[in-house]
């Protein structure tokens, strides 16, 4: 199965880069470009790719934008945003995330991690990388207040499921850790996203170093 992806970056090198390293695999097919957000919008809500890779600033449009039309709350039939940063723009970032993005890179991250949160968004997961998201989720929590209230309805089992997210870990290495099988784990992960709200793995992560529970 070919994964189509749309790629919007007002730069024409960027996307002639992040182009040439989607098509040089052999499941992914680069099916437009857009170098502004509102042309990022239109061709994504035309072609409905099933992947839209969105630089978080650029004109007209930025990435939060892109992304809350694409997919955020009451879009109807949402498509899956993976946006592009540096570390530098962590706010953007997180307003991303909670925009509905399904997870982000940075933009010297290396070809694999790129092609790994294409791969991930497609599936309908989210790429949290110990190398990215866990170190710009640490970053924005260390600048928030501490939360009112640690209530929630989680079990001692999600509350450890939560952690492993949270610390990056894929659903193999949560299974492995905590004994159970890759079912379990997923159950417990669709029952923690339901629990709390939650759409994705991002949004695990991020509520968890938001209530301080991450490290806990």
């Amino acid at each position: 199965m070919t994964i189509r992806v749309l790629v919007a970056d007002d730069q024409a090198m960027i996307r002639g880069g992040l182009r040439l390293i989607l098509e040089d695999q052999p499941d992914i097919e680069v099916v437009a470009e857009a170098a502004d957000g509102a042309e990022a919008v239109e061709a994504a809500r035309r072609l409905r790719p099933d992947v839209c890779l969105v630089d978080v600033r650029m004109p007209k449009l930025d990435g939060i934008e892109v992304t809350r039309a694409l997919a955020g709350p009451g879009v109807p039939d949402p498509l899956r945003v993976v946006v592009v940063t540096t570390f530098d723009l962590d706010e953007y970032v997180y307003g991303a995330l909670r925009a509905g993005a399904t997870g982000f890179v940075l933009k010297d991250c290396g070809p694999t991690l790129l092609v790994e949160a294409v791969r991930a968004a497609h599936q309908g997961d989210a790429l949290v990388s110990p190398s990215v998201t866990l170190r710009l989720l640490r970053h924005l929590t260390a600048r928030m207040p501490a939360p009112g209230s640690a209530d929630h309805p989680l079990s001692n089992r999600e509350l450890e499921v939560v952690r492993a997210v949270a610390r990056g870990r894929t659903n193999q290495e949560i299974a492995a850790e905590l004994f159970i099988s890759l079912s379990t784990v997923k159950s417990h992960v669709a029952g923690i996203q339901a629990k709390l709200g939650l759409r994705n793995r991002v949004e695990i992560a991020a509520w968890a170093w938001e209530n301080r529970i991450a490290g806990s």
